[in-house]
């Protein structure tokens, strides 16, 4: 007890003792948090308020998954396609590298042509790694590639180790740390993915096994990074939230406890419950530097952390985009539905097609008087996409007159205001459309067919702004 760590806290500028030494606990029996995760039942979110404090890292970063969570959830990428959007990836992530790795299966050659290709553009971000699980097979497809750095599944749940291993913790660890030991005799970073962190006994399995990649890391003096997986998206961002499920709890255990670098924390959530974008940004707040993601949230099962989302959780956080060109997320959803045949759902936040398009004529009204009133920020700025109307029964006068206006992108003195009557011609149709039985929405084609017949008979002329 003698030995227990004494350092300074450079967010506090306080000297920190650590209160208790942490051993491996190996149970006979697997402890699954019956009381908490009774299969027959939901989850239980308990609370015994112990509140651990924010400690916001110097710098975060955003990580992308989108070539191996991504791809466990749908058709196999093309070579061709994994390279675009990489190329997408490196534009997004700006001049300081905000998007910073993108991992990638290795089984395939498909997979690894595209290793290669992306490799030859040379680009310092995001770095490419890869992704294997605790197998000596497997990381021999790492040695053959010459990559820097890899994930490696390390399952530490009762649940899998038990379970699906057949191991004890004991056996489960031992087996992991001999795969990481010999990573670093070959000179590569093993990145040590906590497979259903959030059902695991973390001061019996979790802080120790983490103490021995520190003392390892310490011996080879090769960085050894954490990703705090929670695989099931049972994390939840409550202060005072008990451990397993307790996002900050987790991340303190891990920074103090365990004695991990913020730098080397990373955090990937699973949307099961609808908190991967908030665990996330839990993360962020108390400790870890990156938070893995894929784009659109593609991903096993609900999905991950959406990049995009995390892009503007960045913005929100640190106040500033740091270079990151948020325009790349529209070209990203018109090449998946275009290039990939992808369908983002029309009311995803960021990128889908009605995530700025309002229908209520009150609405409307307010948006054509001040866009402000009724958009989350300039999206034309951010996202090339101007804030829409759409017509239907409700739109009303006003909305009709912003949706010429922003449709043909009319400059300041050529634009059509609600009392025109050229407005009033398409509501009159518009109306008689809805009259008439009509519940859907219209589309633009049958506006545009309107508005160029009421155009001839009053004379108007709609000159698009040039770009």
């Amino acid at each position: 007890m003698q030995d227990r760590k004494v350092y300074l806290d450079e967010h506090t500028n306080l000297l920190q003792l650590e209160e208790h030494m942490y051993p491996l606990v190996d149970v006979k029996e697997p402890n699954v948090f019956r009381n908490l995760f009774h299969y027959d039942e939901i989850p239980k979110i308990a609370f015994n308020d112990r509140i651990v404090p924010h400690s916001m890292p110097d710098e975060i970063w955003i990580t992308d998954t989108t070539f191996r969570d991504g791809q466990q959830s749908r058709a196999p990428y093309s070579t061709k396609q994994i390279v675009d959007i990489y190329d997408y990836f490196h534009r997004l992530g700006g001049p300081k590298g905000k998007i910073r790795q993108c991992e990638f299966f290795l089984y395939s050659k498909k997979d690894r042509d595209a290793v290669y290709q992306c490799m030859e553009k040379g680009y310092q971000f995001p770095e490419i790694t890869s992704w294997i699980r605790a197998s000596k097979k497997d990381f021999e497809l790492v040695k053959e590639i010459g990559m820097k750095e890899t994930g490696i599944l390390v399952s530490c749940s009762d649940y899998h180790i038990f379970y699906k291993l057949k191991m004890t913790r004991r056996q489960a660890m031992e087996h992991y740390l001999s795969v990481i030991r010999e990573c670093l005799e070959t000179g590569v970073s093993p990145r040590c993915h906590l497979e259903d962190i959030t059902r695991s006994d973390i001061y019996g399995f979790v802080i120790p096994f983490c103490l021995e990649l520190m003392n390892l890391m310490k011996e080879y003096q090769i960085p050894v990074k954490i990703r705090v997986c929670d695989t099931m998206g049972y994390g939840v961002n409550y202060p005072g939230a008990v451990i397993p499920r307790s996002i900050p709890g987790i991340i303190y255990g891990l920074r103090v406890h365990a004695g991990v670098p913020s730098e080397l924390i990373e955090f990937h959530g699973h949307n099961d419950f609808y908190k991967a974008v908030s665990n996330s940004s839990t993360a962020w707040l108390y400790g870890a530097s990156g938070v893995n993601c894929s784009i659109f949230g593609i991903g096993e099962r609900t999905g991950n952390t959406p990049l995009e989302a995390m892009v503007f959780e960045y913005a929100q956080l640190r106040g500033t985009l740091d270079g990151m060109d948020t325009t790349v997320i529209t070209e990203l959803a018109e090449y998946y539905e275009k290039e990939i045949g992808y369908h983002i759902p029309s009311r995803t936040p960021f990128v889908g097609k009605n995530f700025n398009v309002t229908r209520a004529g009150i609405h409307a009204d307010g948006l054509l008087k001040n866009e402000e009133i009724y958009n989350i920020f300039d999206t034309d700025k951010f996202l090339n996409r101007p804030p829409l109307v759409a017509v239907s029964n409700t739109s009303g006068l006003a909305g009709i007159a912003h949706w010429i206006n922003t449709y043909f992108h009319l400059p300041e003195g050529k634009q059509v205001d609600k009392n025109t009557e050229l407005v009033s011609i398409v509501k009159d149709w518009v109306d008689q459309e809805y009259e008439s039985g009509r519940v859907t929405v219209l589309t633009d084609e049958e506006l545009l067919k309107v508005i160029d017949d009421a155009c001839r008979r009053t004379g108007v002329t709609l000159t698009a702004q040039e770009d």
